[in-house]
């Protein structure tokens, strides 16, 4: 499976998910505007603002997350380093949301966030990340080398004293210092 359906997928998702946040903090205004009822002392009209406001910021972070992941998926590239936290984020609030969801809501809008969870991190792990586009890899270590294949000047993995340490310069042979 590419990484570039899922992308998409995950981003149409999550686009929709911000308009329906939105509109369900709307619906929820609508009913604390009609009923006029404080709450522990609260004004009624501050807590219809917060409630667009919660519902324009939720809504704001999921259309984002959607636009990286649909331009991750138009792009055929992965997501840069703020791109990926965005989208890790995303997920670790789908988790939690999902787990309060369970509660309060059901089975149904668990399976939902669990369903664009899932997306979001499949969309993450379908791309290896940014590659060196020149192939120059900083990391001058060789790679599946065995034990005889190594240089005389790669560290050794046995520890130091031991009878076999015939590294030059090694404790081997050494006397031993008191002290």
């Amino acid at each position: 499976m590419t990484g570039r359906p899922v992308a998409l997928t995950a981003g149409a998702v999550l686009l929709a998910e911000a308009v329906g946040a939105v509109l369900l903090h709307g619906v929820l205004a609508a009913v604390l505007s009609n009923q006029r009822m404080s709450l522990a002392g609260l004004d009624p009209d501050a807590m219809i603002t917060g409630t667009w406001v919660a519902g324009g910021v939720l809504g704001a972070y999921l259309a984002l997350c959607g636009a990286v992941l649909l331009r991750t998926g138009v792009r055929r590239a992965a997501p840069g380093r703020w791109g990926r936290v965005l989208l890790v984020t995303c997920a670790v609030t789908h988790a939690v949301l999902g787990a309060v969801a369970v509660g309060l809501v059901g089975w149904a809008a668990f399976a939902w966030l669990m369903a664009a969870m899932g997306l979001v991190v499949l969309s993450l792990v379908a791309y290896e990340g940014p590659r060196d586009p020149a192939g120059t890899a900083t990391d001058d270590r060789p790679t599946g080398t065995a034990i005889a294949d190594r240089p005389d000047d790669w560290p050794d993995d046995r520890p130091a004293g031991t009878a076999t340490d015939d590294r030059p310069g090694g404790p081997a042979g050494q006397a031993p210092h008191s002290a």
